[in-house]
Formats: C-alpha cells, sequence, structure tokens
C-alpha cells in the first residue's frame, strides 16, 4: 500500500454504533455531573436547616403559675441551651417601691429553696438556672418579699402570690 491509497471505508452500520455509544456517554457524564451537583447542593441545605435548628429554642419545662382565683400569672419556660428560667408575667401587678418578687420550688415537703429574685417591673425575666438543678422540682411559687428577696436560705415571709406545677415536656 502507497502512502496516497485509502485503506478500506468504515461500513456505514458501525458508524451509527459508535455514534450513539458517544451520545450515550455524553449524557452519562452531563447526568453523573448533575448528581454530584445536587448531592453537594443537599448537604449543604442539610447543614444550613441544622444550624437553624440549633438556634431554634426548645423548651423542656414550662409552669403556668395561678393566682388565687385560679387566673394564670406567670408563664414559666426553661430551655436547656439558654440556661435561664424564662418568666413572662401575664398579669398587670408590679411590686411596690421596696418589694422584689422571689420564685420559689416548693417541691420539698420540707422548707422552700429560693430559685432568684426578679428583676421589679420587667414583663419578661430571666432568672439563672440548671437542668440538673429542676429535674427535683415539681412545683414553683412566687412570694412578694423585701427589696432583694428573703434572706438566703430563710423562708418567704409572705404568702404565696401564684403557684403552679412545673413540667418536663416529652420530647
Amino acid at each position: 500500500m502507497t502512502p496516497t491509497e485509502t485503506t478500506e471505508p468504515i461500513p456505514s452500520y458501525t458508524t451509527g454504533w459508535r455514534l450513539a455509544t458517544i451520545i450515550c456517554l455524553v449524557i452519562l457524564a452531563v447526568a453523573a455531573a448533575s448528581g454530584v451537583g445536587m448531592y453537594e447542593m443537599f448537604n449543604a441545605q442539610i447543614g444550613h436547616l441544622q444550624a437553624k435548628l440549633k438556634n431554634v429554642p426548645q423548651t423542656k419545662y414550662i409552669a403556668v403559675l395561678l393566682d388565687a382565683q385560679q387566673a394564670p400569672g406567670v408563664l414559666v419556660t426553661f430551655d436547656p441551651q439558654d440556661g435561664f428560667l424564662q418568666l413572662q408575667r401575664l398579669t398587670d401587678i408590679k411590686e411596690g417601691p421596696n418589694d422584689s418578687m422571689q420564685l420559689w420550688d416548693t417541691s420539698a415537703s420540707g422548707q422552700p429553696k429560693s430559685l432568684g429574685v426578679l428583676t421589679p417591673k420587667l414583663k419578661t425575666a430571666q432568672l439563672p438556672a440548671s437542668e440538673k438543678t429542676l429535674t427535683a422540682v415539681t412545683q414553683l411559687a412566687i412570694s412578694v418579699e423585701n427589696r432583694g428577696g428573703a434572706e438566703a436560705g430563710a423562708p418567704p415571709l409572705q404568702p404565696y402570690l401564684y403557684r403552679g406545677a412545673l413540667i418536663q415536656k416529652a420530647f
């Protein structure tokens, strides 16, 4: 064979298969790239939603403290991520200038234990608390005490203004 001579022509029935194979390979490559891109996008969305979920409050304990007429007076919630008992006043009752409201654990049959003094005149107050502290608490009460609250270890001086059960929510 001389260099100018051509080889046998490719039969037409084989070019169709070659073209179909090349098209299939291109389609598979595009599909694989799309699948990988969608997988990465899906993982990014999951990460974003998990980050948002961490910022959503997860109330673990809740109580509605009632007054003597059984009307709601204070809503108490606890989110373990924050580490605070949040107390929201549901009435317009406010302390006098020389008074403070104090939250008590009245669960034990013995002496009530102070959980903290509420900041005066705030509609919503926060008291530092831990989940470990609240595991044994089943009953809460609020009394009005002298400014700054009752002395450490002392029982409340005044009768309870609000009382209620602290409930652990099921998850």
